[in-house]
């Protein structure tokens, strides 16, 4: 796809004079439900209700959604309230239903993002369409995948395209619901700036106490917009309970959430921060170069290895490296979680080496 700088204009339109905030239940309940909401909602920064229609769950026999009549609560909304409304599609049913109810912004999900067929079916659906279609990052940390859908849409001649941030499924055990992997979307970003992101703070937590500070750093990472679940009474939500606010809560968010400016303009700024960014370059340097070294005692290991016919992976050598840098990690005011980052890759590095070296 082409960094089509058209594709920001729908966003442009809106005119809005703070990020674009979508908000709404996780699941359309009853129309009692959703217009309560709705209607707390039009006094907040919110401009776009959203609500699920269909709940793709990953086990059967749980809740999965109201069906198509959760669309004629969300076109009622829409009347009494003047915002636009929002809902996933995961397939060309759900998108005629979606069109034929005037809902404004369809998005399609981590699942369906997953699989290129139903994409390439949901955009033809779409075809030429001027409603606004967004698409979340698919499950796992792809990023070929997640733009090859972007792709597809794009080239159903669909213009008013953007993006959600919603987290990575990861087997292993973190704070969040959905890891963040901020890398990935920051390098979708640095590819196709034009390109609206949203994040949805609500399904990368998992839990609403630490929403804030999500929606704080994808402000700072320059993100155009957020995508919050927020429930009247969140505790009896039939989906997603934990990671609910309340409009209330969603409105004393925006307050206090600071918009930093994309550049800083004072001479004495410029110079602070060019003087630590040639630091970091320094540094930077003297980190790659440093690896290189390891990787050639790495090299070095497997000839031995491989003389010796000792195999390759030593796993309590592993596991005490991984202990000795935690502690020397928690020293240096690094986190366990990145620590395992690094050093998980290093070792995997260092094992394509002493592959190499026993061919």
């Amino acid at each position: 796809m082409k960094n089509n700088k058209n594709l920001k204009t729908w966003l442009d339109q809106m005119e809005l004079n703070h990020p674009l905030v979508i908000a709404g239940p996780c699941s359309a309940e009853s129309q009692d439900q959703v217009l309560n909401i709705a209607n707390q909602l039009k006094n907040t920064d919110a401009t776009i209700l959203r609500a699920g229609i269909w709940k793709p769950r990953t086990r059967p026999g749980n809740f999965e959604g109201v069906g198509e009549i959760g669309l004629k609560w969300l076109k009622r909304a829409k009347d009494e309230t003047g915002m636009q409304t929002a809902t996933e599609v995961a397939n060309p049913a759900h998108v005629e239903l979606a069109l034929k109810n005037d809902v404004d912004l369809l998005w399609i999900g981590a699942r369906t993002t997953v699989s290129p067929f139903i994409v390439q079916e949901i955009a033809e659906a779409l075809k030429g369409t001027d409603k606004i279609v967004l698409v979340k990052n698919p499950v796992n940390p792809d990023l070929a995948l997640w733009l090859g859908a972007v792709e597809r849409l794009h080239t159903s001649n669909i213009e008013k395209l953007g993006v959600i941030h919603r987290g990575f499924s990861t087997y292993e055990k973190t704070k969040y619901r959905n890891n963040p992997e901020w890398q990935i979307p920051i390098d979708l970003q640095n590819q196709f700036p034009d390109l609206p992101l949203i994040l949805d703070p609500s399904h990368i937590a998992g839990r609403r106490d630490i929403i804030f500070d999500l929606c704080q750093t994808a402000l700072d990472l320059n993100y155009n917009g957020l995508m919050i679940e927020t429930h009247h009474d969140p505790d009896k939500a039939w989906s997603d309970a934990k990671q609910q606010i309340t409009p209330k809560a969603l409105e004393q968010m925006t307050i206090d959430l600071k918009i930093r400016k994309q550049e800083g303009e004072a001479i004495e700024f410029k110079n602070k921060i060019a003087n630590l960014r040639t630091k970091i370059d320094v540094i930077d340097h003297k980190l790659t170069e440093i690896l290189g070294k390891r990787m050639v005692i790495a090299d070095d290991i497997g000839k031995l290895k491989k003389k010796s016919n000792v195999a390759i992976l030593q796993n309590k050598r592993w596991n005490e490296i991984l202990g000795k840098m935690i502690l020397e990690g928690e020293d240096n005011n690094l986190s366990e979680e990145f620590i395992l980052k690094i050093y998980k890759a290093i070792h995997q590095e260092s094992i394509n080496h002493q592959k190499r070296m026993n061919k």
